[in-house]
């Protein structure tokens, strides 16, 4: 594996593959890696030629009051990580490197990005979709691996990519779980030991609306108010944002019809917010 740290180079190290007409994946991240992302790398290698895999933690990405300092980071660790998941190509660059001068060009899906998460941290998939956007025309693949995990982002990028004739096809890969169902993280090293224990009350709740909805419940209100009651049943979790919305559009439901809902969690231990996420049909019961 070769490590890269300017754009010029990386083209550079890229240009004899495309011209030989050989396909090329990339999985976009912000590295301190675990199983969830060696899961995107897996896919890659398995449906491409060439594997190009990013770390960059980006500024544009993180509000005010945002610790973009404290973001977890160990390239060393994530370098033999990758490299033993046959990644071809690390893009590793610093802020510099990326932008060399103040950003004035935003990319931004802003209906699907006010939403939800974005109602919270504004901004933030405006920052997301202009680091994409210019991964994607650095690098030129003709595939990017996205986490279901983050199912709104996933949506917006999918979207973005569609709108702007990206010549990218967005593949999201199913969220991989710890033992106990919670979903891999970076964010779970911040988690204490207690809360780590108290945060699988995360995955049940996903379980919760599915008995709910396989139950004949109908009313998206109150299925949203039975989750919320049961994830604020755990001492230490609170419920930023329960919401059963449609997987396509995002928008609110008010009645569950025939076709599968997505609920979304973000569920706050501390200072830390946890993401989850299930699309469920009327006749499921556990994922």
């Amino acid at each position: 594996m070769q490590t890269i740290t300017t754009i010029a180079g990386l083209r550079e190290a890229l240009a004899p593959h495309r011209a030989a007409g050989k396909t090329i994946g990339l999985v976009p991240t912000m590295g301190y890696l675990h199983i969830g992302h060696m899961e995107l790398v897996r896919r890659a290698r398995v449906e491409n030629d060439i594997v190009v895999a990013s770390i960059f933690v980006n500024p544009l990405q993180f509000g005010e009051n945002e610790d973009l300092a404290r973001y977890p980071r160990d390239l060393p660790r994530d370098q033999a990580m990758l490299e033993h998941g046959g990644v071809d190509f690390l893009f590793a660059p610093g802020v510099s490197d990326m932008y060399p001068r103040p950003m004035e060009t935003v990319v931004d899906v802003p209906t699907l990005g006010s939403k939800l998460e974005g109602e919270v941290r504004p901004g933030h998939f405006a920052g997301v979709c202009t680091v994409v956007t210019k991964l994607f025309n650095i690098v030129g693949a003709d595939r990017g691996y996205f986490g279901e995990k983050d199912y709104q982002q996933l949506a917006i990028i999918r979207r973005m990519a569609e709108d702007l004739a990206q010549p990218i096809e967005v593949i999201g890969v199913p969220t991989v779980r710890e033992a106990d169902g919670l979903a891999c993280s970076s964010r779970n090293v911040y988690l204490s030991p207690e809360q780590r224990a108290a945060a699988v009350i995360v995955p049940r709740a996903l379980d919760e609306a599915a008995r709910s909805i396989a139950g004949g419940e109908r009313d998206a209100s109150r299925v949203e108010a039975a989750v919320r009651a049961f994830v604020s049943a755990e001492p230490l979790a609170e419920p930023e944002v329960v919401a059963l919305r449609d997987p396509e559009t995002l928008s609110e439901l008010a009645e569950i019809g025939e076709k599968p809902v997505l609920l979304l969690l973000f569920i706050r231990f501390g200072s830390t917010k946890l993401l989850d996420n299930r699309v469920i049909g009327t006749n499921t019961v556990k994922q």
